[in-house]
This record gives C-alpha cells, structure tokens and sequence, in this order.
C-alpha cells in the first residue's frame, strides 16, 4: 500500500494562506486599537476607577491615535515599499506591543494619550504592511477573496471594539483594554517571523523626506483642528480654523511637490482615475458615518436605555453579525452586478439605516436597534471589500505599498472625521437641548451640557429625577439630529458612486 505524501505545490500554497491568516490578524488588531477605547471612556473620567481625565483629555484619549495615525501612514507605505513588507509589520508590532502595555499602566491622562500616540506609530507601520502580505501572498484567483478578508477585518473591529471593552470593563481595570493587545501582538509576531517571506511586497524605492514631512504635517494639521473643532470651544476659534487652514495649504504643497518629484513617494496623478478617487472618498465617508453613528449610539444606550458596558457592547455585537455574511456576499454581488450597484445598494442600506434612529425614542423596542444595526453591518461587509479591491485595481505595482497607506488612511481619518463632525454636531444640539431646561443654575447647566451621563449624575445628586428625563428628551434630539446629517451624508456617498464608477463597470 502507498501513501500519499503532499507535493511542494501543496506546501507553498498552505504557507502564502497562513501568511494572509497571519496579515489579517494584525490588522485587526489596529483598527481594534482605533474603536476599543470608546466604550472605556466614562470610566476613565472617574477618580477612582479610572484617572479623572477631563472632558479634553478623553478626547485626546480616543483620536490621539487616528491623528498619528494618519501623520505617519504614508511613511509606513514608504518603508513597506523600501525593505519589505515582513520587517515593517515586525517593526509595527513590536511598538504597538510595548507602546499598550505603557498605555495600560498609565499613571495619568497625559501619560495615556502619550503612549496613544506611540500606539499610532505602530498601527501605521502595521497597516501597508498587511496589505502588502495579502496582495503578494495569495494567488490571482484567490487575491479578491483575500482582500475581501483584509477588507472586513475594518467593519469587524469597529462592532466589535464595544464588546470586548465592555466585557473587559466589567472584570479588570481600566488598563486591560490596552494590555488585551499583547498577546495578540506577540502571536501576530510569531506568525511574521515563521509564515511571512522574506521579501514579500519588497520595492526598492528611494525615500522622499519632504513629501513624508508635508503630508504628515498637514494630514496631523487637519486631524488636529477637527479634534479641537468638535470639542465645547466650537469651530470658530482662531486656533482651529488657522490650524485646518495650515493643514489644507500643507497638503495643496503636498500634491504640487509630488507632482513634479522625480521619484514621488505618492503618485498623486492616480487620484485622475475616477474609480480610485471615488472609491477613497466612498470608503473615508463609510467609516466616517459608521464610526459617528457608534459613537452616538453608546451614549443612547448606556445614558438613555440604562445599559451595563457589557449589555450596550453585546447590544452592538450585531453589527458584527451583519459584516460576516456581507463579507462572504460581496465577491459575488461584485461578479454579478458591478462594483457601481453593489457599492451604491450597500451604502444606500446604511443609510436607510441611519435615518431610523430618527424614530428612535426612551422607550423603543431594542430588537429594532439590533435589526439596524444587522443591516449597517451587512451593507459595510458588502461595501469594503468591493472599495478596497477597486481601489487597488487601480494601483501599479511599483507603489503597492504608497497606495496602500492611502486606503489604510481612509479608514482611521474617517473615523476621526466621524467622532469630530458628527460628535460636534450632537455636542452643540445637546447643549442648545439643555439650554432649555429650567430651574438649573449656570454651574448646573454647565455641568449638565458636558454630557448625558454627567447630566444624569447631576440630577441624581440633586434629587430631580425631572431633570434627568429632561437630559434624556434634550439628548435624544441631538441623537435625531446626528442622524438626519449620518442619512445625508450616505446619500452624498451613493451619488459619488454613481458619478465615479463607470456605467459598464468590469464584473471580474
């Protein structure tokens, strides 16, 4: 009797499959980094539970990184390109492994946006790197189902950041929101070392330190104002319109430079490809009405509803539960309809989505925010593997990695766009809600407007359980109005795809 061994083709095709595994799970990790921290944030302002951070510090807390993030992207595609995607990923893993263990032992808020901003760095580094793996690593007929994985992993980490806070929350201290990350780190290092090749994703391409400085400068500018504009000192201050002004010339200097450079980190001439630009566009505002709507809707549930961490965070597992299956469905809408209407379809569906919170109430059912929330993530697991794959159709090889930065940046830059723009928008319809409410002194009313569950302790304190349903009746307002802006902007989104993908668009 023979035995059948395995031949080399087998061998090679399980080690680039493992590697993709390996790619995966780092960027997971990132993008896990970017939304975990949310549901952590009323606990980090206690004293004695967490550090006493101000209202100001835990919105550094949170978009500390997605600012270094986005600064430091592009030189992240620039080191992908330059010696190889393998080194860059274990070069990010390893500050994004030592950089959340200081997170999680912080002794104040300063020392925790810090090392978030370190964890930035890593992210950045990880991210064209795992891009990089997954392109390189699997075969031509494989390659849209591996992007599509890759893809996913986005949508996945934003539903499922709540959850694993929460549950965290409810066990351990503060810190282990942070310190889960290592040995997911650690194993994702492993993996690189004995899965991922040598030189996967390697170009030799020269550095260009002007182009890295302007567009990391003005990328920070602009993340930087639209942080500051979405606290409670509004968008009019000097401080914020000069520094996105500074932001928006560093970038126009940015684009120029590149155009004309010998050997541009950034080929700025692929944004003429309609496809490409499109789909960047679509793909910054999916995130950014995504990550605004979770970001409004753990207020709702843990102010409003009364929800434990745990509860709100199981509450919004549902997402994840829409992402999978449209994961899984989007390859094949892809081949049978077009990237234009599977893209358009999906992002009309989340915003259809959206614009049911205007219904919502103190009293509605929470089966109907479960089914919502199945719907917004199935129609973002349709939407971003089809984006992504486009996107990168559109790339020549030689800047692989530059054109992956610039889809990695996307995702964190919307997001920040997300909390900043949408979070405003809640912030100032709150306050004008509160504004309202009578019998309150200023100091009260100042207290009440910094948020719902600072208003509800307030009125606990004072014995007025009127006021806390005035809270409650001023913040489901602003969560009407975030909505109606969340609805609209997805609307922009489909008519962007309309005008951007072509009519006769190829079903490969």
């Amino acid at each position: 009797m023979t035995t059948t061994r395995p031949g080399p083709s087998a061998t090679v095709a399980a080690r680039p499959r493992s590697a993709v595994a390996v790619a995966v799970a780092a960027q997971m990790l990132v993008l896990l980094d970017n939304t975990i921290v949310n549901i952590a944030v009323e606990t980090l302002a206690d004293p004695v539970r967490g550090l006493g951070a101000s209202a100001a510090e835990l919105t550094w807390a949170v978009s500390s990184y997605s600012l270094v993030f986005a600064a430091v992207v592009l030189f992240g595609g620039a080191l992908t390109d330059r010696i190889g995607a393998r080194p860059a990923l274990l070069c990010g893993l390893l500050v994004l492994a030592v950089s959340s263990t200081v997170a999680a032992f912080s002794g104040t808020a300063s020392e925790l946006v810090a090392a978030r901003c370190f964890m930035g760095v890593g992210g950045a580094l990880v991210t064209p790197a795992t891009l990089a793996v997954v392109v390189r690593c699997s075969t031509p007929a494989g390659r849209s189902r591996a992007i599509a994985v890759w893809a996913s992993s986005g949508g996945i980490a934003v539903a499922l950041g709540p959850v694993l806070g929460g549950v965290l929350l409810a066990r351990f201290w503060w810190g282990s929101v942070f310190l889960v990350n290592l040995p997911v780190a650690v194993a994702c290092l492993i993996g690189a070392v004995l899965l991922v090749p040598r030189r996967a994703g390697h170009r030799q391409r020269a550095f260009d330190p002007l182009g890295l400085v302007l567009s990391g400068t003005g990328l920070a500018a602009i993340v930087y104002g639209l942080v500051e504009g979405g606290s409670n000192a509004g968008w009019g201050r000097a401080e914020v319109l000069t520094t996105l002004s500074a932001g928006v010339l560093l970038l126009l200097v940015f684009v120029l430079q590149q155009r004309f450079s010998a050997k541009p980190s950034l080929d700025v001439r692929l944004f003429a490809v309609a496809g490409f630009a499109g789909g960047s566009s679509v793909l910054l505002l999916a995130f950014l009405c995504l990550s605004g709507q979770l970001y409004y809707c753990a207020f709702y549930l843990q102010g409003v509803r009364g929800l434990s961490t745990v509860a709100a965070g199981a509450v919004m597992l549902a997402a994840a539960a829409g992402i999978i299956p449209g994961n899984q469905l989007s390859p094949f809408l892809v081949r049978r309809f077009g990237a234009r209407r599977t893209v358009a379809v999906a992002l009309a569906g989340t915003g259809a989505s959206y614009a049911a919170y205007l219904l919502f109430d103190a009293t509605t059912n929470l089966t109907w925010f479960v089914l919502m929330l199945l719907v917004q993530g199935l129609g973002i697991g349709v939407l971003l593997p089809a984006l992504t794959e486009q996107m990168m159709a559109a790339l020549p090889g030689p800047m692989l990695g530059a054109g992956a930065a610039v889809n990695s940046v996307t995702r964190p830059l919307g997001s920040t766009l997300g909390v900043a723009v949408l979070g405003s928008i809640l912030a100032g319809a709150y306050r004008h809600g509160v504004s309202a409410v009578p019998g309150l002194a200023p100091q009260q009313r100042d207290r009440f407007a910094q948020s719902i569950a600072g208003a509800r302790s307030a009125a606990t304190a004072l014995g007025r359980p009127d006021l806390a349903a005035a809270a409650d009746d001023a913040y489901l307002h602003a969560m009407a109005v975030a909505a109606g802006w969340t609805a609209l902007l997805t609307v922009a989104g489909v008519v962007l795809v309309l005008i951007a993908f072509p009519t006769r668009q190829s079903r490969q």
